[in-house]
């Protein structure tokens, strides 16, 4: 049994433009499936905007959906935020913030709280003595371990990770990436891993699942990737990683992003996809591969072929 299942969800926001009483939509994420499952880890990948993190929200009940379902299957969901610095209250010491879950939910007696907060900071290496501190007594990545202590509290099955490392140092993010594995595999976590690092996402995935303009138009095995995908979008978006592609050949997009408030007909890449034709406007490719590959694409790249 899924964790998670998401059944054509979207999120429309209303932005105003153009003048005072005009309010336009945005459409921010359309007609989103996706299921995760016990102890998996699946990759979000996608160009800024492409709807991410707007998926990562709905997925921990930040984002009510304008239309859709998101069924839990009985699990408890965790949330690791992109900005350690501006995801805890800074005038709180360390103690409380991790504390406070298991307050408002009313776990266990106070002594038994305290000896979770020592426990939850042994579980991402930290010691002891940073319960007294305040966030910004201690490093970025010491932050970010306390962060994802924070998600633990409660002890969930599911944690979604959003950009967890962007914010942090480069000498500190390999460290918090093997925090995040070595916490998956002792507590046999699944999670939702939203990365603009194609890389880092392939290496940390199961599956990889790619977003374009707030759908998702590929979701494929990571050891399928980027070889064996299928989408033109992302075979473009990988073979413009150095290292995933021999020899590396860059596929060139034309023109920017459309806009998420005018979307483009029909298939939301063929405006900048060099496969695309008349078919590709009149509507959204069904999906097509069987359930562990799947994507939409009228015009699908085939294995080894010459692009």
């Amino acid at each position: 049994m899924s964790l998670l299942e998401l059944k054509d969800v979207h999120v429309v926001h209303k932005a105003r433009s153009g003048g005072l009483f005009r309010r336009d939509r945005v459409y921010a994420l359309t007609g989103a499936d996706l299921t995760v499952a016990k102890g998996e880890t699946v990759g979000i990948v996608g160009e800024s905007g492409c709807g991410k993190s707007t998926l990562a929200k709905v997925i921990v009940g930040l984002q009510k959906p304008t239309q859709g379902t998101v069924a839990y299957g009985g699990s408890h969901v965790g949330m690791v935020f992109q900005d350690p610095s501006t995801a805890m209250n800074r005038r709180l010491p360390i103690r409380q913030i991790l504390r406070d879950p298991l307050d408002v939910h009313k776990r266990g007696t106070m002594a038994q709280r305290e000896a979770r907060v020592r426990e939850l900071l042994d579980l991402v290496g930290l010691p002891a003595s940073v319960a007294d501190v305040l966030p910004g007594q201690v490093s970025g990545g010491q932050r970010q371990r306390v962060a994802i202590a924070r998600a633990l509290a409660l002890e969930p099955e599911l944690v979604v990770a959003d950009e967890p490392t962007s914010a942090l140092d480069v000498s500190v993010r390999a460290q918090i990436l093997n925090l995040l594995q070595d916490l998956k595999e002792r507590l046999g976590l699944a999670m939702v891993f939203v990365s603009h690092d194609i890389q880092t996402v392939r290496r940390m995935s199961d599956r990889v699942v790619t977003m374009y303009l707030g759908r998702i138009v590929e979701q494929a095995p990571a050891l399928a990737v980027p070889d064996a995908t299928r989408h033109p979008y992302t075979r473009a978006l990988f073979s413009a990683t150095p290292g995933l592609l021999h020899p590396i050949d860059p596929i060139p997009l034309s023109g920017p992003v459309p806009s998420a408030t005018h979307p483009p007909s029909g298939c939301p890449f063929r405006t900048r996809c060099w496969r695309a034709d008349d078919v590709c406007a009149t509507e959204m490719p069904p999906t097509a591969g069987d359930g562990g590959h799947e994507f939409r694409c009228y015009h699908p790249i085939s294995r080894g072929e010459d692009l």
